[in-house]
Formats: C-alpha cells, sequence, structure tokens
C-alpha cells in the first residue's frame, strides 16, 4: 500500500525540519477559549494539533486562552478537558494564558518604556471610528503621543484598579495608515473589574486576545501555532508583537513560533456558532449544552457517536486551504459504518402490533439462539424468549399488499428473526377498525422459502422501555446563512419523538453509554436519563440515510415540473451508472454514492438485479453496486436463495476491500 500524501501543514513542517529546525523542538498546542462546550467544528482542529502530535512524537499542550472571564466558567474548562479525553488525545501540559498574566503585563510595561504602546482615554465607539475603513487611513488618537512618563502612570493605575471600565486601554503603536487594519494601534489591554475563574479578584485589567495568543505561544516555545482562514489576517499583527518581546526574553525564549492557517471544518445541516448554540440552549428549544441534536461533542457523546468514528471522519474531510461545506451524511456514515462493525444486534419494536400464534401452546416458552454480530466473530450467541404472543411492527403487515410487499400478509407467510415461519390468517378490530391482534399459525420447518423476515419480541418477556428518535435540528442545510432570515426559522419541529417501546429482555443489564443496533431499525445507546427500573434510549442514526431520500424527491419534484413529458429511466439503468466509477470514487463522495443506490434499489426488483450477478471480476464497482443493492432487497424480505449465496459468497472472497466490506454487513 502506497504511503499517504502529505498535507500542506505537513509539508511545511517537513521544509522547516529540512532547513535545519530540531524535530525535538516540535511542539504544538491546542488553545480553547472556556466560553462554551467543544462542537463538531472544533474536532478538526483537535485533529490536526494532537495528530501531528502523534506523527512527531512531540507534544501537544492543551492551554486555554482565558482573558475574558465575564464569559469563562470552570464548568466549560472541566467539559473540555472531558472532551479531549474522549476522542481518545492526551495533552503533554495543561496550561493557561492567565499563567502568564505577569509576564505579559511585565512586557507591556517594556512597550511602553520604547514607545511602542499608549494609554487611550477614549471612548470605544471614538476609537472604532477612528480606525478608518479597508480603503481610508485611520484618525490618529489625540493621546497617541502622551509620554512615557503619562503612559506608564496610567497604565500601573489601571492596574490598580483606580479607574472604571471604559476609562481607559493600552493600545499597541503601529501605524494608523496601515492597509490591513489590525495594524492600526491595536488594543492590548482593558480594564474588566470581574473575577477570572482563576486568578480570582489579583487582576482588573485583562489582555486582549491578539496580544495574548502569540505571547502565549512564544513563552511556550510552540514551533508551529495552527489556527483557522479567520486568523490569516491576524498573522501579520501576531508577528510584530512576537518579534517586539523576542528582542526582550530571546536568552530566555530564543525560538519564534511560527503561525499558519487551515480551512475549518463547515458541516451542512449545522450550526457552529458558540452565540447561536446558546441561543438554542437558553430559550430551550434543546436541553442543555450535552442534548443529543446539538453539534457540541458532549452531544455526540450522549446521542452515541463513538470517538473512533469522529476520528475516521475528521480524517476523511482532510487539511484543506479553502473553506467548503462537508455533508452531514459523511459523518453519519461513519459512525453507521462503525457501530456496524461493533455494535450488538438486538430486537426492539417501537411500534406494536400484537401477534397471536394460535397453534403455538399457550404456557410454552423457548429460549432460542441468536447472534450477537455478523461482522465480530468473537461476539457469540445469546438467548431470546419466543412466546405464543410476540409484538412486531405495525408496518411490517397489510391486510391486503401487492407481490412487492414481503412482509406479513393474510395468507402470506414470513421468518422470524432467529425463529419460526409464520402465516397470517385473520385479524381482530376494534369498534373503530383498528387491528389489534394479527393471528397466525406457525410451522417449525424453518427450511421453508419465504421472502421475507421480521423482527419481533415475546410479549411476556419484553421490557418496556423509553426511545428517543432523534433526527436533525435544522431542515436547511445552511441554516444560519440566510442575511434575511433568522437561523432560528428553519428548526425541525420532528427533531425529537418519544414513543414507548418494547425490547428483548437481553438489555435489562445495559448500562449508561451502551451501543446497539435495533435490528432493521438502526443504532441506538442506553442515555444518561436511564433508571434501574426505566430505561431510555436515544437513536443515533438509522440503517440508511433517510434525508438523502428527501433531497432526492425534492430534486425529482423540480425536475418533474419541468421535465414530465420526458420518460423515466429504470432505476436498475441508473444503478449501472453509479456502478461503474463506484470504487474509484473518493470517500465523501462514495457515501453519498451508497445512499443513491440503495434509494434506487428501492423500485428494483430481484428479477432487474439478479443478471448483473454474472458481472465479470474486473468491473468491481457494479459488482459493489450489486451488492449494496442487494442488501436493500433483503432488508426489505426477500429470502435468500442459492444464487444469492453464491454471489454474496465471491464477494467476500473479493481482494477490493470496499466490495468485501458492502458484503460483509449483508444480513
Amino acid at each position: 500500500m502506497s504511503e499517504k500524501s502529505l498535507n500542506f501543514i505537513e509539508h511545511i513542517i517537513e521544509e522547516d525540519l529540512a532547513k535545519g529546525l530540531e524535530k525535538e523542538k516540535l511542539r504544538f498546542r491546542f488553545p480553547p477559549e472556556p466560553n462554551g462546550y467543544l462542537h463538531i467544528g472544533h474536532t478538526k482542529a483537535i485533529g490536526i494539533s494532537f495528530g501531528l502530535g502523534l506523527k512527531y512524537n512531540a507534544p501537544v499542550n492543551l492551554r486555554f486562552d482565558d482573558t475574558n472571564p465575564a464569559k469563562e466558567e470552570q464548568e466549560y474548562v472541566d467539559a473540555i478537558k472531558r472532551d479531549i479525553k474522549w476522542l481518545g488525545y492526551q495533552w503533554a501540559n495543561e496550561l493557561y494564558s492567565s499563567d502568564y498574566f505577569q509576564q505579559l503585563y511585565d512586557w507591556a510595561v517594556l512597550l511602553i518604556k520604547e514607545g511602542k504602546a499608549y494609554v487611550d482615554s477614549q471612548s470605544s465607539d471614538a476609537i472604532a471610528e477612528q480606525k478608518g475603513t479597508p480603503t481610508q487611513p485611520g484618525t490618529p488618537s489625540p493621546y497617541r503621543d502622551r509620554s512615557v512618563e503619562e503612559n506608564l502612570d496610567l497604565f500601573t493605575r489601571m492596574k490598580n484598579g483606580e479607574f472604571e471600565e471604559g476609562e481607559h486601554v493600552l493600545r499597541a503603536k503601529i501605524d494608523m495608515t496601515h492597509p490591513n487594519m489590525l495594524m492600526r494601534d491595536p488594543i492590548m489591554y482593558r480594564i474588566l473589574k470581574k473575577a477570572h475563574h482563576r486568578t480570582g479578584n489579583d487582576w482588573c485589567i485583562y489582555p486582549m486576545y491578539d496580544w495574548t495568543h502569540g505571547e502565549s505561544d512564544y513563552i511556550e516555545q510552540i514551533s508551529h501555532s495552527l489556527c483557522s482562514l479567520e486568523f490569516k489576517p491576524h498573522r501579520e499583527l501576531y508577528d510584530w508583537f512576537k518579534e517586539q518581546v523576542y528582542s526582550y526574553s530571546k536568552d530566555s525564549y530564543p525560538m519564534l513560533p511560527k503561525q499558519r492557517e487551515f480551512a475549518r471544518l463547515n458541516l451542512s445541516y449545522t450550526i457552529m456558532s458558540k452565540r447561536k448554540l446558546l441561543k438554542l440552549v437558553e430559550e430551550g428549544i434543546v436541553n442543555g449544552w450535552d442534548d443529543p441534536r446539538m453539534p457540541t461533542i458532549s452531544g455526540l457523546r450522549r446521542r452515541g457517536y463513538t470517538p473512533e468514528s469522529i476520528r475516521t471522519f475528521i480524517e476523511k474531510v482532510g487539511v484543506a486551504k479553502r473553506e467548503n461545506v462537508i455533508d452531514v451524511s459523511l459523518l453519519e456514515f461513519c459512525v453507521r459504518d462503525h457501530l456496524n462493525k461493533m455494535a450488538p444486534r438486538v430486537m426492539a419494536v417501537l411500534d406494536p402490533v400484537k401477534v397471536v400464534i394460535t397453534n403455538y401452546p399457550e404456557d410454552k416458552v423457548e429460549w432460542l439462539e441468536a447472534e450477537n454480530n455478523p461482522e465480530d466473530a468473537n461476539a457469540g450467541y445469546r438467548k431470546v424468549p419466543f412466546s405464543r404472543e410476540i409484538f412486531i411492527e405495525k408496518d411490517d403487515f397489510k391486510e391486503e399488499a401487492n407481490n412487492k410487499f414481503f412482509r406479513l400478509k393474510i395468507g402470506g407467510e414470513v421468518r422470524l428473526k432467529n425463529a419460526y415461519i409464520i402465516k397470517a390468517e385473520n385479524v381482530v378490530k376494534d369498534n373503530d377498525g383498528n387491528i389489534t391482534e394479527i393471528h397466525c399459525t406457525y410451522s417449525e420447518d424453518t427450511s421453508k422459502k419465504v421472502k421475507g423476515t421480521l423482527h419481533w419480541v415475546s410479549i411476556p418477556h419484553a421490557l418496556k422501555v423509553e426511545v428517543r428518535e432523534y433526527d436533525r435540528l435544522f431542515m436547511d442545510e445552511a441554516p444560519d446563512s440566510h442575511q434575511d432570515k433568522d437561523f432560528m426559522e428553519f428548526l425541525n419541529p420532528n427533531s425529537l419523538n418519544i414513543v414507548e417501546a418494547y425490547v428483548e429482555p437481553s438489555l435489562k443489564d445495559a448500562n449508561v453509554g451502551d451501543r446497539f443496533q435495533f435490528q432493521r431499525l438502526g443504532y441506538f445507546n442506553v442515555d444518561d436519563d436511564s433508571t434501574a427500573d426505566r430505561l431510555v434510549f436515544n437513536k443515533t442514526v438509522g440503517l440508511r440515510d433517510n434525508w438523502a431520500k428527501q433531497k432526492k424527491q425534492d430534486k425529482q419534484d423540480k425536475q418533474e415540473q419541468t421535465q414530465q413529458t420526458q420518460p423515466q429511466r429504470p432505476a436498475i439503468e441508473d444503478i449501472k451508472k453509479i456502478g461503474k466509477k463506484l470504487d474509484r470514487l473518493p470517500d465523501d463522495k462514495f457515501s453519498v454514492a451508497v445512499e443513491n443506490i440503495k434509494q434506487l434499489a428501492k423500485a428494483v426488483s430481484y428479477e432487474d438485479l439478479q443478471p448483473l450477478f454474472n458481472t465479470a471480476a474486473k468491473k468491481v464497482g457494479t459488482r459493489i453496486a450489486t451488492t449494496i443493492a442487494l442488501g436493500v432487497l433483503l432488508e426489505n424480505g426477500i429470502e435468500k436463495n442459492d444464487e444469492i449465496l453464491d454471489f454474496i459468497s465471491k464477494a467476500k472472497a473479493d481482494k477490493n476491500p470496499k466490495l468485501v466490506e458492502v458484503a460483509n454487513s449483508l444480513l
């Protein structure tokens, strides 16, 4: 296998090493502000910095940029540390910008003495107005030429608490005509008479981010300071500040850090703004920062996402120089793929209807063997109880149905997963015509060929649980990109549906955080709200992307409006077309193609698909597409025959890893 190519940041590091930078001097950091919970967007920065640390065996500091006591809390510090550990990373040193408050103050005094900083006594509005515009130079402050002595006196008194907030600020004295507005005498300190979560009331002046950030990197001797693209205009100021302090402390801190920027992670159907996420929490739209609908790491963890799936997602997204939007379906694909490999299979019924097996003895109970996970040979088996009365899903029965309905219908037979074959004979209805019972007979001849397989639970043994079916929080792909609309207008009213469900008794001892596949339904995990008397399950993700179907339907509706007279192309032909290049697609496009094939397969019959079983071995893409489509037919109840088993066996023995992975996932 060829070695993975370097991203542009790794190229920069390799060039620096080639120019003489000692590998032992490589040092990175992740510098969150403790003013909110980490979200999925932060995982890219975390993955880049800690990933480089692992690649080069270099230390990575966790440094909290805690310079604004008005918004920072210990709660956020603890949550950030918990999230990073959960993702599987370990920092070398836990540090705080507040550790350097005295050093930053001392350096500011030296800048004042050299005439490179001054105290400005104007209002914030006046200072902002004098900044100018990108095309017009700024206007110097009337206090710009204060004497060094006066500036030192005022700055000392600011530190001692003699002035109120807003009376004075300390500004760097750079260039009010500079084309980069950030260089027009930026503010270095402001007065804030608020207690700090670590230093208490020791300070009443606090350094600004631009002054603190680079100097903290310098003190820690960070070799490469990595940040997102919005900080690229700040690089010039970053360099100016570090060059000033270098002249004061080059003996103690000989290495100057290098700032480089990467594109941040933007995700469809998601907002990343801490301010907007806080609004969702404060207005009760969600139940806290760890609500499973939130894009916070704690929310994803509670929903059932695995750290491995998030790290895989970040790896697939890669490191880019330009901003782009990643489809959230790729994140969902990654967790679905990982849970498919590791989650035990169990049976649960979310919308039950009672089935009475009339020829099964009333007092008989059998404990049948069920496979825990076909993807894991070491997962073993469990026992599930079978009795005369069971629950199945309401959607799995129709009194009358056509030949493409492979589930239970009057006169029709289906296989019960891990159990027997049953045949629907008649139904019992209430006064409103609703079906309350389905009466069936069973056969012990399980070798019979039937097309449908259903999940079920034994009524006397089933556990009653609460299931929270979560969906995307927003219905728009870019909810905060509309200038004329508030992002709250795009909230999904169906983002949470709570149902009372029934699960097999093997789940009685499930612990908080345990993850399962509810067969034929999706992936679920045990929520924090669970008690010894009542389990609560969160839906992590479905077995397939239902939103892809909706997006495709919306697109089809638009096409039908303009192309109503055009004949429709058979779905099997579209599957063939996608399959031609499927094995050569990158991971993100491959996952989208997989969901498209699954949707198309719903309109394909076995007779349509069967001829593709004989596709030549070298046409791997078509064989992958065929296997994906076959999986949909099997999930919809088609019974495996010798042709299907032979095709699956050949696919599993193929050399192409994607084909083998898809084949192994079939029921």
